[in-house]
C-alpha cells in the first residue's frame, strides 16, 4: 500500500499555481512544495485542514490510498521504500 498525495492534480483543477496556495493557507512555499512533489513523510493536520478549506475540498480528495504491487522494502534508516 501507498499513500499518495494529489495537490498537483488539485491545483491543475483549480488552476492555481503554489503561489496561490500559499496565499491562500499562509503555510510556506517549501512545504506546499514538498506537498505538492510528494516529497514528504509527514503532513500536519493543521496544513491539511488550511489546504482542504482554501481548495475546497476534503482530505480524500488530497490523500488517497493506493495498492502497491511491488514489495516495500526498507532502508537503512528503516524508512519503507518500493523496490524496483
Amino acid at each position: 500500500m501507498a499513500i499518495r498525495i494529489l495537490l498537483s492534480t488539485r491545483l491543475g483543477e483549480r488552476r492555481w499555481t503554489q503561489i496561490n496556495l500559499v496565499r491562500a493557507t499562509g503555510i510556506r512555499p517549501g512545504t506546499i512544495n514538498d506537498i505538492y512533489h510528494e516529497m514528504t513523510e509527514r503532513i500536519s493536520l493543521e496544513h491539511l485542514d488550511l489546504i482542504c478549506e482554501a481548495l475546497e475540498c476534503e482530505v480524500s480528495d488530497i490523500l488517497v490510498r493506493e495498492k502497491s504491487t511491488e514489495p516495500r522494502v526498507k532502508t537503512k534508516n528503516g524508512n519503507p521504500i518500493n523496490s524496483k
